[in-house]
Protein backbone atom coordinates (compact mmCIF):
# COMPACT_ATOMS: atom_id res chain seq x y z
CA UNK A 1 0.00 0.00 0.00
CA UNK A 2 1.23 3.29 -0.76
CA UNK A 3 1.15 6.33 1.23
CA UNK A 4 -1.54 8.77 1.19
CA UNK A 5 0.92 11.88 1.14
CA UNK A 6 -1.98 13.74 3.31
CA UNK A 7 -3.05 16.60 1.80
CA UNK A 8 -4.49 19.58 3.84
CA UNK A 9 -8.49 20.84 2.74
CA UNK A 10 -7.48 24.39 0.76
CA UNK A 11 -8.95 27.52 1.60
CA UNK A 12 -9.35 28.19 -2.01
CA UNK A 13 -8.83 25.99 -4.93
CA UNK A 14 -8.50 26.62 -8.83
CA UNK A 15 -9.36 24.02 -10.97
CA UNK A 16 -7.94 24.50 -15.19
CA UNK A 17 -9.86 22.33 -16.94
CA UNK A 18 -9.62 22.14 -20.94
CA UNK A 19 -13.00 20.82 -21.99
CA UNK A 20 -16.70 20.47 -19.91
CA UNK A 21 -15.93 17.15 -18.13
CA UNK A 22 -12.78 16.97 -17.66
CA UNK A 23 -12.78 18.25 -14.27
CA UNK A 24 -15.68 15.72 -12.99
CA UNK A 25 -13.68 12.91 -14.72
CA UNK A 26 -10.41 13.82 -12.91
CA UNK A 27 -11.15 15.50 -9.65
CA UNK A 28 -14.98 16.12 -9.35
CA UNK A 29 -14.45 13.93 -5.75
CA UNK A 30 -11.83 15.63 -4.92
CA UNK A 31 -13.40 19.09 -5.57
CA UNK A 32 -16.91 17.84 -3.70
CA UNK A 33 -14.95 16.46 -1.11
CA UNK A 34 -13.27 19.93 -0.17
CA UNK A 35 -16.51 21.76 -0.70
CA UNK A 36 -18.22 20.07 1.65
CA UNK A 37 -15.26 20.78 4.17
CA UNK A 38 -15.51 24.64 3.53
CA UNK A 39 -13.42 24.90 0.54
CA UNK A 40 -13.78 27.73 -2.17
CA UNK A 41 -13.32 26.31 -5.35
CA UNK A 42 -13.27 28.08 -8.96
CA UNK A 43 -13.71 26.84 -11.95
CA UNK A 44 -10.95 27.81 -15.35
CA UNK A 45 -12.93 26.54 -18.69
CA UNK A 46 -10.33 27.20 -21.52
CA UNK A 47 -12.55 25.46 -24.61
CA UNK A 48 -16.34 25.14 -25.30
CA UNK A 49 -15.74 21.89 -26.03
CA UNK A 50 -17.12 22.20 -29.40
CA UNK A 51 -15.93 19.20 -31.24
CA UNK A 52 -16.65 16.89 -28.87
CA UNK A 53 -19.80 14.81 -30.92
CA UNK A 54 -20.59 11.96 -33.24
CA UNK A 55 -23.62 13.18 -34.05
CA UNK A 56 -24.56 14.15 -37.88
CA UNK A 57 -26.75 16.79 -37.10
CA UNK A 58 -24.57 18.43 -34.46
CA UNK A 59 -23.02 21.83 -35.25
CA UNK A 60 -20.64 23.04 -33.12
CA UNK A 61 -22.07 26.47 -32.62
CA UNK A 62 -25.00 24.48 -31.03
CA UNK A 63 -22.75 21.55 -29.52
CA UNK A 64 -21.06 24.85 -27.51
CA UNK A 65 -23.81 25.95 -25.86
CA UNK A 66 -25.21 22.59 -24.87
CA UNK A 67 -21.74 21.77 -23.12
CA UNK A 68 -21.89 25.34 -21.26
CA UNK A 69 -25.32 24.56 -19.79
CA UNK A 70 -24.32 20.99 -18.94
CA UNK A 71 -20.75 22.06 -17.49
CA UNK A 72 -22.95 24.68 -15.52
CA UNK A 73 -25.10 22.12 -14.08
CA UNK A 74 -22.45 20.05 -12.87
CA UNK A 75 -20.05 22.64 -11.38
CA UNK A 76 -23.75 23.56 -9.73
CA UNK A 77 -24.08 20.06 -8.04
CA UNK A 78 -20.84 19.67 -6.54
CA UNK A 79 -21.20 23.60 -5.15
CA UNK A 80 -18.40 24.99 -7.33
CA UNK A 81 -18.05 29.23 -6.86
CA UNK A 82 -17.59 30.32 -10.54
CA UNK A 83 -17.24 28.66 -13.52
CA UNK A 84 -15.01 31.28 -15.07
CA UNK A 85 -14.49 30.49 -19.41
CA UNK A 86 -11.96 31.22 -21.67
CA UNK A 87 -14.19 29.83 -24.67
CA UNK A 88 -11.61 28.75 -26.83
CA UNK A 89 -12.26 25.98 -29.43
CA UNK A 90 -12.23 22.89 -28.71
CA UNK A 91 -8.64 21.51 -29.91
CA UNK A 92 -7.06 25.07 -30.54
CA UNK A 93 -4.94 25.73 -27.41
CA UNK A 94 -1.49 26.77 -27.79
CA UNK A 95 1.18 28.13 -25.67
CA UNK A 96 0.52 31.67 -26.20
CA UNK A 97 1.21 34.49 -24.19
CA UNK A 98 -2.01 35.43 -24.24
CA UNK A 99 -3.10 32.21 -22.98
CA UNK A 100 -0.90 32.00 -20.57
CA UNK A 101 -1.61 35.70 -19.76
CA UNK A 102 -5.47 34.70 -19.12
CA UNK A 103 -4.43 31.86 -16.65
CA UNK A 104 -1.58 34.11 -15.13
CA UNK A 105 -4.55 36.52 -14.36
CA UNK A 106 -7.53 33.89 -12.75
CA UNK A 107 -4.42 32.88 -10.51
CA UNK A 108 -4.31 36.03 -9.48
CA UNK A 109 -7.84 37.15 -9.55
CA UNK A 110 -8.42 33.65 -7.42
CA UNK A 111 -5.32 33.61 -5.17
CA UNK A 112 -5.83 29.69 -5.09
CA UNK A 113 -3.54 27.70 -2.56
CA UNK A 114 -3.54 25.02 -4.72
CA UNK A 115 -4.33 24.57 -8.75
CA UNK A 116 -5.60 21.35 -10.28
CA UNK A 117 -4.94 20.32 -13.99
CA UNK A 118 -4.29 17.66 -16.19
CA UNK A 119 -0.82 16.36 -15.68
CA UNK A 120 0.78 16.81 -19.60
CA UNK A 121 4.02 14.52 -18.80
CA UNK A 122 2.71 10.95 -19.65
CA UNK A 123 4.55 9.15 -21.91
CA UNK A 124 3.06 5.50 -21.79
CA UNK A 125 -0.38 6.78 -23.63
CA UNK A 126 -1.33 9.81 -26.16
CA UNK A 127 -2.91 12.73 -24.32
CA UNK A 128 -5.22 14.93 -26.07
CA UNK A 129 -3.11 18.39 -27.72
CA UNK A 130 -5.34 20.53 -25.27
CA UNK A 131 -4.87 18.67 -22.43
CA UNK A 132 -1.03 18.55 -22.65
CA UNK A 133 -1.18 22.52 -23.59
CA UNK A 134 -3.85 23.15 -21.33
CA UNK A 135 -1.11 21.46 -18.14
CA UNK A 136 1.64 22.70 -19.26
CA UNK A 137 0.93 26.65 -19.90
CA UNK A 138 -0.86 25.97 -16.26
CA UNK A 139 2.62 24.98 -14.70
CA UNK A 140 4.07 28.05 -16.42
CA UNK A 141 1.57 30.28 -15.46
CA UNK A 142 1.35 29.10 -11.91
CA UNK A 143 5.37 29.63 -11.21
CA UNK A 144 7.43 31.77 -12.20
CA UNK A 145 4.71 34.09 -14.03
CA UNK A 146 1.72 34.42 -11.64
CA UNK A 147 4.22 35.57 -8.86
CA UNK A 148 6.10 37.88 -10.30
CA UNK A 149 4.77 41.09 -10.83
CA UNK A 150 6.89 42.28 -13.96
CA UNK A 151 5.34 39.61 -15.90
CA UNK A 152 1.45 40.60 -16.83
CA UNK A 153 2.71 44.37 -15.29
CA UNK A 154 -0.44 45.79 -16.85
CA UNK A 155 -2.83 43.37 -14.72
CA UNK A 156 -1.33 45.14 -11.70
CA UNK A 157 -2.40 48.89 -12.51
CA UNK A 158 -6.28 47.03 -12.64
CA UNK A 159 -6.02 45.71 -9.68
CA UNK A 160 -5.08 42.36 -9.70
CA UNK A 161 -2.19 41.49 -8.13
CA UNK A 162 0.59 38.92 -7.98
CA UNK A 163 -0.09 35.78 -6.24
CA UNK A 164 2.51 32.82 -4.87
CA UNK A 165 0.38 29.60 -5.79
CA UNK A 166 2.54 27.03 -3.05
CA UNK A 167 1.27 23.52 -4.82
CA UNK A 168 -0.50 22.25 -7.58
CA UNK A 169 -2.24 18.57 -7.90
CA UNK A 170 -2.20 16.92 -11.51
CA UNK A 171 -4.93 14.61 -12.58
CA UNK A 172 -4.32 11.76 -15.07
CA UNK A 173 -1.03 11.10 -14.28
CA UNK A 174 1.38 7.97 -14.40
CA UNK A 175 2.84 8.28 -11.14
CA UNK A 176 0.17 9.55 -8.77
CA UNK A 177 2.13 10.65 -5.18
CA UNK A 178 -1.03 11.93 -3.57
CA UNK A 179 -4.18 10.43 -2.50
CA UNK A 180 -7.40 12.30 -1.69
CA UNK A 181 -10.50 10.31 0.02
CA UNK A 182 -13.51 10.60 -2.21
CA UNK A 183 -15.55 7.77 -0.34
CA UNK A 184 -18.14 10.35 0.75
CA UNK A 185 -18.35 12.42 -2.58
CA UNK A 186 -17.85 9.23 -5.26
CA UNK A 187 -22.17 9.19 -5.85
CA UNK A 188 -21.61 13.21 -6.19
CA UNK A 189 -19.04 12.75 -8.72
CA UNK A 190 -21.34 10.68 -10.48
CA UNK A 191 -24.45 13.20 -10.60
CA UNK A 192 -21.86 15.51 -11.67
CA UNK A 193 -20.28 13.56 -14.30
CA UNK A 194 -23.60 12.52 -15.44
CA UNK A 195 -24.55 16.50 -15.76
CA UNK A 196 -22.98 16.20 -19.65
CA UNK A 197 -25.71 14.46 -21.36
CA UNK A 198 -24.09 15.03 -24.39
CA UNK A 199 -21.04 13.08 -23.69
CA UNK A 200 -21.97 10.48 -21.59
CA UNK A 201 -24.71 7.38 -22.11
CA UNK A 202 -28.14 7.37 -20.74
CA UNK A 203 -30.20 4.28 -19.52
CA UNK A 204 -28.70 1.29 -18.58
CA UNK A 205 -25.14 2.64 -20.10
CA UNK A 206 -25.12 5.70 -17.47
CA UNK A 207 -25.18 2.82 -14.95
CA UNK A 208 -22.41 0.89 -16.34
CA UNK A 209 -20.23 4.44 -16.34
CA UNK A 210 -21.58 4.43 -12.90
CA UNK A 211 -19.84 1.21 -12.03
CA UNK A 212 -17.05 2.02 -14.27
CA UNK A 213 -16.33 5.12 -12.02
CA UNK A 214 -16.48 3.08 -9.04
CA UNK A 215 -14.15 0.45 -10.17
CA UNK A 216 -11.44 3.04 -10.81
CA UNK A 217 -11.78 5.12 -7.83
CA UNK A 218 -12.25 1.72 -5.80
CA UNK A 219 -8.51 1.10 -7.58
CA UNK A 220 -7.10 3.94 -6.66
CA UNK A 221 -7.94 3.47 -2.75
CA UNK A 222 -6.82 0.15 -3.08
CA UNK A 223 -3.45 2.13 -3.45
CA UNK A 224 -3.96 3.82 -0.09
CA UNK A 225 -6.18 2.50 2.05
CA UNK A 226 -9.57 4.30 1.01
CA UNK A 227 -12.24 2.63 -0.03
CA UNK A 228 -12.41 5.27 -3.35
CA UNK A 229 -9.97 7.75 -3.95
CA UNK A 230 -8.27 10.32 -6.49
CA UNK A 231 -4.52 10.44 -7.24
CA UNK A 232 -2.37 13.05 -8.44
CA UNK A 233 0.99 13.99 -8.62
CA UNK A 234 1.58 17.00 -6.44
CA UNK A 235 3.75 19.58 -7.22
CA UNK A 236 5.45 22.40 -5.21
CA UNK A 237 6.79 25.64 -5.77
CA UNK A 238 9.38 27.39 -4.84
CA UNK A 239 8.80 30.66 -3.26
Amino acid sequence: MESSNFFPVPSKALVITPHPDDSELGCGGTVATWIKQGAEVVYLLCTNGDKGSSDPEMTSPKLAELRKIEQQKAAEILGVLAVVRLDYPDGSLEDTPLFRGQLVEAIRRYQPDVALFTDPLRTGFYLHRDHRIAGTVALDALFPYARDRLHYPEQESEGILPHKTPEALMWGSESPDTYIDITESIDKKIEALAAHESQVPSGEESNALADLIKITAARVGDRCGYKYAEGFRRISFSI
